[in-house]
Order: structure tokens, then C-alpha cells, then sequence
């Protein structure tokens, strides 16, 4: 199905300009067709899908409730871009490598990380505890835009490695906002993929604001046009509907794998929630447009396809999966707050594979300095 997305919605062109949006699953529950993408999943495929987005939403909205009680330090939210993750996160096969942002925490989970590795992140409990090369998930990335040159760099490697080329090859995708495709670093990776032809797929969430800043001035076309100028092919998809996000991706990385190059995936989606929780969005954007969205809600409009099809899932189903939440936030929480403090020196010891001279007297000299306070403490108690 293509659909139609207004300029009054922020997507860069005139109000009222036809923008084509790859669409299966509409915000009522109905699903559709469409000529070059189809979803060829079972009822029991969509109510694991289901299944993936309450979990998924339960578990940011924990985040968000343990750092307003102060147990982590900022949460990053994807309140709203549920489906995108769940989708392309479970279109990727088990040899296909994911470059995560900070906020991909429905693809983790699409990948086997626990959550609760996600939030030591946050809760400055370590720098990222997951093992990237079991989950070929890569650690979440701070620096916008940075993992874009290093998924390409990534690709470039698996391709000289001879691991693509047939239906068994291996391809990566690259995940970023639409605020970082004004990066340098995102420019770049299109140019080195493109001239490589690397097997990379870039996954933007366009979730219409960076931050503060509206769609409306970082770029005068969709995103997903921009790829024909880097020679590669570029497709813009309904990011809510998770049908459509699993067959798109599914297809780029197939294309990908079998040598045929890079796509720019734009996945058109909101930001229900702020950018973090230091951010307040009610500042900068206007309640009617939240609510235009909340219609589009991407959970609810697999609930409903569910719940209107007979068979598809009944009662107990529902029930068992919001059983499943709650155990899961109940977990996330006790094993939160049970997380050890690190020592103070520990960053100093994944700086490099090996200490060198230079990072030896550094955390000697900042242990020295720790020590210093007890020194002081006992010196005060003394007298």
C-alpha cells in the first residue's frame, strides 16, 4: 500500500506532497498489499511479534520510571518507534551484525541481549555488559552518527572475508535518527558503502525530531531520497507498522548478503515520549500533533488485527503476555538496583587490549587521588 504523508507533519516537502510509505499493516488493523514488499508470516508470526512490542514498551517504560526514582542516571525512550525495531530487528538472520545508537533497546532484545545489560548502561554501573559478538549486537554508540562509518567499516571486512555473495552470506545494518543523517560521519558511510558496494543496510528511525530541532530543518527532501545521490537504492516505510518493517529490512539485507550493495531504509515513525529524560518536548512541539500520532500507535494496531481475526489470538493470550511484562519489569527492577557500584578505577581497564605505560600511571595516579580522601577522613577523625 502507499500512503500519503502531509508537510504539516514535518517530512520536508510542501503540505499535501504524495510521499511514497511502504504499508501491510494499516493504524486500524487492516492488512494490505503492496506490489514490491509482502509479509508472508503466519497469524503465530504476528502474535510473536506482539508478544515482542509489549515487552519491548514495558521495558522503556521502566527505564523511564527507575530514573525519575533515581536509580539511573538518563534513560534514552522509544516510546513509538516500537515496531521499527521489532521488525528489522527480526528480519536480520543470526550471522547479519547490528550498529545500535543509544536507544535500540527493542533490537537488543530481538538479538538475545538481557534488558537488564541495557540498563547498567544507564545506571553507570559499567559501560556496556552485553558480549557484541554473541548477539551480534554491536555496544550502543553516543556519538551521533559514529556507528554508521562503523558498521560500513564492518561490512567492508565480512565482504574481503568472502562472506557474502550467495543467500548465506552475512550483511549489517546501521541504526540512527533522522537528526543524524546532518552528520559528517552518516555522509561519509554512504559514500564508502556506496563506492564499495558494502553489504549495509542504514536503518534511520525517522522519528521527526532531533531533539528540539524539526524535521523541517535538516533536510528540504525525505531522507530516503537521499540515496540516489550516493547510488544506492533508498525506500521510505510505514515505521509503525511492524509487518511492513520486518519485510522491507528483510528484503535489503537479503539484497545486501548476496553482494548487490547498500539501501537507506527511512523509517517513518514519532517520537511519543521525550528524546531522554532530560529533555521536555512539551517546550517545542504541540499536543495535537502527539495526538494524531497516538492514533497510529504501532502496538495497539497489532492488537486489533489480532483481536478482529478469528483464531488469530484470544484472551488467554493477551492475558499471558501482559503476565510476561510484569514478571519482566518486576525483574528488571530488583536486578537494577542490586547492580554493584563499580570500582572507581575499573574504566581505566577497557581503555586498551593491553595497559601501556601511559594508562598504568594514570590509574595509579587517580587511585593515589581516591586514596587521598581516606587519608584525609582518618586525619579529621584524629584530632
Amino acid at each position: 500500500m502507499t500512503t500519503e504523508s502531509s508537510g504539516d507533519l514535518a517530512t520536508g516537502e510542501p503540505a499535501g506532497a504524495s510521499v511514497p510509505l511502504v504499508q501491510l499493516l494499516t493504524p486500524d488493523g487492516e492488512r494490505v498489499e503492496h506490489p514490491d514488499y509482502e509479509f508472508d508470516g503466519t497469524d503465530e508470526d504476528i502474535r510473536g511479534f506482539y508478544r515482542d512490542l509489549v515487552l519491548t514498551r514495558r521495558v522503556d517504560a521502566e527505564g523511564v520510571a527507575l530514573q525519575r526514582q533515581g536509580e539511573l542516571g538518563i534513560w534514552a525512550s522509544l516510546l513509538g518507534q516500537e515496531a521499527a525495531q521489532v521488525g528489522s530487528g527480526r528480519a536480520m538472520r543470526p550471522q547479519d551484525y547490528a550498529f545500535p545508537t543509544y536507544r535500540e533497546h527493542g533490537v537488543a532484545m530481538c538479538r538475545g541481549v538481557d534488558p537488564v545489560r541495557l540498563l547498567g548502561l544507564f545506571r553507570g554501573a559499567d559501560q556496556g555488559s552485553w558480549d557484541a559478538e554473541k548477539h551480534n549486537f554491536h555496544l550502543y554508540t553516543i556519538v551521533i552518527g559514529a556507528q554508521t562509518l562503523h558498521a560500513t567499516g564492518y561490512a567492508m571486512g565480512i565482504q574481503r572475508d568472502g562472506a557474502v555473495g550467495d543467500d548465506d552470506g552475512a550483511a549489517v545494518i546501521a541504526y540512527f535518527g533522522d537528526g543524524a543523517t546532518s552528520q559528517g560521519d552518516v555522509n561519509e558511510a554512504f559514500i564508502w558503502a556506496s563506492v564499495m558496494n558494502a553489504p549495509v543496510v542504514f536503518f534511520c528511525q525517522n522519528n521527526q525530531w532531533a531533539i528540539s530541532v524539526p524535521l523541517e530543518r535538516q533536510t528540504r527532501i525525505p531522507i530516503y531520497q537521499r540515496a540516489a545521490g550516493f547510488g544506492f537504492p533508498g525506500v521510505r516505510v510505514d515505521g509503525n507498522d511492524v509487518l511492513a518493517s520486518y519485510a522491507v529490512t528483510k528484503a535489503a539485507l537479503d539484497n545486501a548478503r548476496t553482494g548487490n550493495g547498500p539501501t537507506l531504509i527511512e523509517a517513518y515513525t514519532y517520537r511519543m515520549g521525550a528524546h531522554t529524560t532530560t529533555d521536555d518536548p512539551t517546550r517545542y512541539r504541540v499536543a495535537a500533533e502527539l495526538d494524531e500520532w497516538k492514533a497510529k500507535d504501532p502496538v495497539s494496531r497489532v492488537r486489533t488485527y489480532l483481536e478482529r481475526n478469528d483464531g488469530a489470538a484470544d484472551e488467554a493470550f493477551f492475558a499471558a503476555v501482559e503476565v510476561e511484562a510484569d514478571e519482566l519489569a518486576t525483574r528488571i527492577r530488583r536486578e537494577t538496583q542490586e547492580m554493584p557500584s563499580p570500582e572507581p578505577t575499573s574504566f581505566f581497564d577497557h581503555v586498551y587490549v593491553e595497559d601501556t605505560p601511559r594508562l598504568t600511571r594514570d590509574r595509579e595516579a587517580y587511585a593515589a587521588y581516591l586514596e587521598s580522601f581516606d587519608a584525609d577522613a582518618a586525619a579529621v577523625g584524629g584530632h
